[in-house]
């Protein structure tokens, strides 16, 4: 695999960047306008300019060119969502300061669907993106369509549909110097013509990594997946349709293998561990869909899935050269199930109704086999069992020809027990939502909106200091504008918003015996405003920006210190910067019938709080520019690009803790404990290739 692609790169000639994305732009493609662009936010496919919703779309061709390669990455350009990893199996993740989520045994703040299927947690961000038509994240609460866990907004990744003649895909980059390689390829069409077509689609991805074992030997934090899935679509009688999908993913890669830095300027990308911390897992699920005209004016939709987990851990516990925590063997074990009835009725041409029920089962097993100081620790699996259901409404009414009105609820009921903990956590939430949308013309609409998220607490594992946490909720204010011009050469998109957060679930803490105790902090604010726009003059020239000003505080952080006294060191959200942005100008030359396209993107990331356990003292990591570009030559269906990220190679923290966590277990005097840093990727410059037929 590692010589194809040497091969390719050896051939390749040209250079090529990430183009635009804010507003699902395709480049080149004479700048496809953001209100062509559909997308299915309110359960329904309506054009992203039309949905009183503040949306970014990610299409597959920026994927590609971007070199994004799992769903975290995207995050650089969408404004207001932060996310941030320091293990394959996790990530940090907010949407406008709001469902922060720093472990996976928490349910995740952003809720994550592939397909409009629901993922219980964080680790899906990690995942391989493998033959992915967009990308949507919603921003602001999403409970009333969406469901809990979805406080802060959700991120929907919509994979592409069979087609109804022959088609298919292939792509390969490489780069170093970390022996990065990606390829992947799909085929799709029709099984039998006019009734049923199917789609299969593979991907492979793998880099060395920055970052050096100078003791173990080997890489550090190395990264490779594996994915394949396939899709069949068969178009029944009665307008009915029905989809089965299948999926697989094996991600390997690097389990929280930290650097020992002095401070959170000391960029260290080597680390020193007697083992190498890594982790594995293996994802794979089957589910299906099914769409019935249950009568003239109402159309049903069925969605069974059942998705399973299933990961295994080792390395080094104390994170540094002394050989006193050993992790030999830790499993993660996740199955769950998911089940959704919707019912879309069209009462008359003002009126129209969203109707529907939603349940989900999910269990999870984890189990550690950890020596201290050469000693076997005693193994205790720990079996967490989550259930929720929930019935929603939505009704859409227009009051004028120009002016909507939607209003809608969701009740969810959720239990979650441990064993070997006393008693279980329980919640019935309302969740209501209501927005008033004014359409000033076919290009210009503005909107209001109030709705409340909720997202559910849980229970720790037995001997800690809290057995169950609550969970938390926000209500949201928002004033939005999308508008494009009559020429469609310009498009801007603006939103205000007010968070008022209660319970926060963020900061965890742990206990002299490093375990994770996971409770809500108090409240919290967060207001701000984003602006995103796509300014197109003409065929050769396209500027893609977006803009974010987040102001999120924590207000009240008494829950924090009835549990832990001191509470917490500042009053900031961890890993949450007040501003970002990126800017992407795109060139396209035509030569005869093919292209040559050159865009670069320079994305900011502000300053942001580190983790810390210390109540007086809270470390700040510096902001960060990144350079990405691109220069392609396009002919018809086939490119050759050279593409670089990170060409000034910045260096910056992607994830921080302070000696605080491991002078909870050692003590502040010990020579184990110091500071934790993982610092994001360095420079890569390399090729792809790509062709459709």
């Amino acid at each position: 695999m590692r010589r194809i692609t040497k091969l390719l790169a050896g051939a390749a000639l040209g250079l090529a960047t990430i183009p635009s994305v804010a507003l699902a732009q395709d480049a080149p493609a004479a700048q496809e306008s953001a209100d062509e662009i559909v997308v299915t936010a309110r359960k329904r496919e309506e054009r992203l300019q039309d949905v009183p919703i503040a949306i970014t779309a990610v299409t597959a061709e920026t994927l590609e060119r971007e070199q994004i390669n799992s769903v975290r990455e995207i995050a650089a350009y969408t404004p207001g969502l932060n996310i941030t990893t320091d293990a394959v199996g996790r990530a940090f993740m907010s949407i406008r300061g709001v469902g922060t989520t720093l472990i996976d045994s928490v349910q995740p703040g952003v809720g994550i669907f592939v397909d409009g299927i629901y993922q219980t947690n964080t680790s899906y961000l990690n995942n391989p993106v493998v033959d992915v038509a967009r990308i949507e994240v919603l921003r602001g609460p999403q409970g009333t369509l969406f469901g809990n866990n979805t406080l802060g907004g959700a991120i929907n990744v919509i994979t592409r549909a069979p087609t109804d003649e022959f088609a298919g895909r292939f792509s390969a980059s490489y780069a170093d110097p970390d022996d990065y390689q990606t390829v992947a390829g799909s085929l799709s069409g029709p099984i039998i013509e006019g009734v049923l077509r199917g789609r299969i689609a593979a991907a492979y991805h793998a880099h060395d990594g920055f970052s050096t074992n100078t003791l173990a030997g080997g890489n550090a934090r190395p990264l490779e997946n594996q994915s394949v899935n396939g899709t069949l679509v068969w178009d029944a009688p009665q307008n009915a349709q029905i989809t089965l999908n299948a999926y697989y993913n094996s991600v390997e890669g690097s389990q929280t293998a930290y650097s020992s830095p002095s401070g959170p300027t000391d960029y260290v990308d080597d680390v020193q561990l007697n083992l190498n911390s890594i982790a594995t897992y293996e994802y794979w699920g089957v589910n299906g869909r099914g769409e019935f005209d249950v009568s003239d004016s109402t159309r049903m939709t069925a969605v069974l899935a059942y998705d399973r987990k299933d990961g295994q851990t080792s390395g080094d516990g104390d994170f540094g050269p002394f050989d006193v925590i050993r992790v030999l063997d830790g499993r993660n074990d996740r199955e769950t199930f998911t089940g959704e009835l919707r019912f879309d009725t069209t009462w008359n041409d003002r009126l129209s109704t969203l109707i529907g029920v939603f349940a989900n089962y999910a269990t999870s097993t984890d189990t550690v086999y950890r020596t201290i100081f050469g000693a076997p620790q005693p193994v205790v699996p720990s079996t967490q069992t989550l259930t929720s259901q929930a019935i929603f409404a939505t009704a859409f009414y227009d009051l004028s020809e120009t002016l909507e009105l939607s209003a809608g609820v969701r009740f969810d009921r959720q239990e979650a027990d441990v064993d070997g903990t006393a008693g279980e956590y329980s919640a019935e939430e309302f969740q209501p939502r209501v927005t008033l949308t004014q359409r000033w013309s076919d290009n210009h609409m503005s909107y209001a909106s109030i709705a409340r998220g909720f997202r559910g607490g849980g229970a720790n594992t037995p001997g800690g200091p809290l057995a169950f946490y609550q969970g938390d909720s926000v209500w949201t204010y928002e004033l939005g504008d999308k508008f494009t011009n009559d020429d469609r050469t310009l498009t801007l998109n603006t939103a205000i918003y007010y968070n008022d957060y209660q319970h926060y679930i963020g900061q965890n803490s742990l206990t002299p015996t490093l375990q994770a105790v996971n409770l809500n902090t108090g409240d919290v604010v967060s207001y701000g405003v984003e602006v995103e726009g796509i300014w197109s003059p003409n065929d050769m020239f396209q500027l893609t920006g977006g803009l974010t000003y987040n102001h999120a505080r924590i207000t009240d952080d008494s829950e924090f210190e009835a549990v832990f006294p001191g509470g917490l060191a500042t009053d900031l959200i961890l890993f949450q910067p007040d501003w970002n942005f990126y800017i992407t100008p795109t060139v396209t030359i035509p030569i005869g019938a093919d292209n040559i396209v050159f865009n670069t993107t320079v994305s900011y990331k502000g300053e942001r709080a580190g983790s810390s356990l210390d109540p007086n003292f809270q470390p700040q990591l510096e902001s960060y520019y990144l350079v990405n570009a691109n220069l392609a030559y396009e002919h018809g269906d086939y490119t050759i690009a050279l593409w670089g990220t990170n060409l000034t190679d910045e260096q910056y923290y992607d994830s921080y803790l302070d000696r605080s966590l491991l002078a909870a277990f050692f003590g502040d005097a010990s020579p184990l404990t110091h500071n934790l840093g993982i610092t994001g990727d360095g420079r890569r410059v390399g090729v792809r290739v790509s062709a459709r037929f």
